[in-house]
């Protein structure tokens, strides 16, 4: 303990902050523990346990460890034969035992006693405090989690896999799936050839018994193949279906899946990310042999929920932390973040995130309430677009801009910020790019228009006074596109800040949300931070939205 203290004196000394760790990811953060607040008490003592678990010196060691010991892949063992496994690094392991042991692939379908009615935006805090940590480990978690709304649609599925689905064992042996206390799953959509077009896959299924078909192909992106199945299209005689896949048969053997190669991946690099070609695979189809991109979008949408989340998550860690920084470091005879520009970028960045993270908390409390009220169902459906879009959007810049924060301090493989920043762009275009969002809005408009209607209901009621106003804005984008199909992007952006001001005002976050709705909805466009004018306290902002430690 004296030579820590000595230390941060000597660093203190060299007008150097001591590091950003310990603090509880949670408990820092005023806007999570309000919209917690009304959560039983078990639950938010979960969630002050895994804040200060992400932060602490132990978690992150072993998240840059996962990230330096980058998967491997073993094609052919020493006799030649094959092996198709990929080796992780044991910290991998030790961060995928951890959050299945909290439940991040199963607890949105447990029906615990203290998640009912709440389970989508339990697990949302819990994802969204350890996208603050690793992010790479959260992709198998994510499909887990979200597979179980595609084998819903077959109920004989259903039955064998999902026990093992949601047990909160992690179990990574290379035995077949039966064998063993629980299973992830992986998901392969997308082929050379049409990428996200999944109409002009290739692949084809032959029927060979009840429920059960043969599959030949290839996927050019299948993420996390050490998964014990995969859910995955191919072409049928009726149309394209869904199947789910297992990576092993029953007496071990390999179910004719051939790894080519893994993914040379600018981020997300604890994730195996790979090339695969199959023949004569085995797999049991999900629901009718020619709805399988109906089936599968029904497990998209909730990876698209958790795409919003990380990017939320990040950008609070990443903003944390150069708070942090600037608070710690003398600059021209005062604190960094007291500098009146260093001040507003600040507060600026800080209203994006507190947006971006309050509309995906909206996004995961609409899933939870969407089966009782048409006015959350209308909300899912139109948001989960709009709020992956932006929030993974606006993610890489914000991240780049508290770098700069820190200068050539935060320019370094030392800091979570890099391996913060270089995840950032996956989530923007895994399941689903830009242009596909926005095209997923425009499917909305083309074909349930009065779905908009009570999404207005929504803003109109939250937004007070600048309602009518934000609403009208929106009505003129929906008429320009309705002409023209490349304004799209306008629609959706529009959408989104009218949706995190609502959300704002309907917390109650006052001066907070003004500032989000005065510099976003009614200014003129910007490119980048630290444009808050002086009607706006920046330093009120930043003090309320990152209290000092105490």
């Amino acid at each position: 303990m004296n030579q820590m203290n000595r230390t941060e004196q000597k660093l203190a000394e060299l007008n150097q902050p001591k590091p950003w760790s310990g603090v509880n990811a949670y408990r820092s953060d005023p806007l999570v523990v309000d919209i917690t607040s009304s959560m039983p008490k078990t639950l938010r003592d979960e969630f002050d346990v895994l804040g200060r678990y992400v932060t602490s010196p132990e978690a992150q060691e072993l998240a840059r460890m996962a990230n330096e010991g980058v998967p491997k892949l073993k094609t052919h063992g020493p006799r030649g034969e094959r092996l198709d496994v990929v080796d992780f690094h044991p910290a991998w392991h030790a961060l995928m035992r951890r959050s299945m042991t909290t439940g991040l692939h199963s607890s949105a379908w447990e029906n615990l006693a203290d998640e009912r009615g709440r389970s989508h935006k339990a697990r949302a805090i819990r994802f969204y405090l350890t996208a603050q940590l690793e992010c790479g480990h959260l992709c198998p978690l994510t499909m887990t989690s979200a597979s179980v709304a595609a084998i819903t649609a077959s109920p004989a599925v259903q039955k064998e896999w999902a026990p093992k689905i949601l047990s909160r064992k992690y179990d990574s042996s290379n035995r077949p799936w039966m064998q063993k206390t629980a299973v992830t799953i992986g998901m392969g959509m997308t082929e050379k050839q049409g990428g996200t077009d999944v109409r002009a896959n290739t692949s084809t299924a032959e029927r060979v018994g009840e429920g059960i078909y043969r599959l030949n192909g290839h996927k050019w992106f299948m993420s996390a193949p050490m998964s014990d199945a995969f859910v995955m299209l191919a072409q049928t005689r009726d149309g394209l279906g869904c199947f789910l896949v297992p990576r092993l048969l029953e007496d071990g053997s390999a179910n004719g899946l051939r790894f080519q190669r893994l993914k040379d991946k600018l981020g997300n690099r604890s994730n195996a990310s790979s090339e695969v070609e199959f023949s004569d695979t085995f797999g049991f189809v999900l629901g009718t042999p020619d709805a399988g991109i109906r089936t599968i979008l029904d497990m998209v949408t909730l990876t698209r929920l958790d795409c919003a989340l990380a990017s939320a998550g990040m950008m609070r860690a990443s903003l944390a932390e150069a708070v942090h920084h600037t608070r710690g470091r003398k600059v021209f005879g005062k604190a960094l973040v007291s500098q009146p520009m260093m001040t507003r970028v600040l507060a600026d960045m800080a209203l994006d995130v507190a947006a971006a993270s309050a509309l995906s908390f909206r996004l995961a409390d609409a899933f939870d309430k969407a089966h009782g009220s048409a006015e959350d169902a209308a909300y899912a459906r139109i948001m989960t677009p709009v709020a992956k879009y932006w929030c993974c959007k606006i993610a890489p810049a914000l991240i780049y801009e508290a770098m700069e924060c820190l200068g050539g301090n935060g320019y370094v493989e030392e800091r979570a910020l890099a391996r913060h920043y270089r995840e950032a762009p996956v989530n923007a275009i895994w399941e689903g790019s830009g242009n596909v969002m926005a095209l997923d809005v425009l499917r909305v408009l083309g074909r349930r228009k009065e779905l908009f209607e009570q999404l207005f209901g929504v803003f109109n009621r939250d937004l007070g006074p600048a309602g009518r106003k934000t609403i009208d804005v929106l009505r003129a984008a929906m008429s320009l596109c309705e002409r023209d199909e490349g304004a799209a992007r306008m629609l959706v952006e529009q959408l989104a800040l009218a949706a995190a001001a609502a959300e704002l005002y309907r917390l109650g976050a006052g001066r907070i949300a003004d500032a989000f709705l005065e510099s976003r909805l009614a200014a003129g466009w910007r490119s980048t931070y630290g444009m808050l004018d002086s009607r706006f306290d920046s330093g009120y902002v930043l003090d309320l939205l990152y209290p000092a430690a105490t």
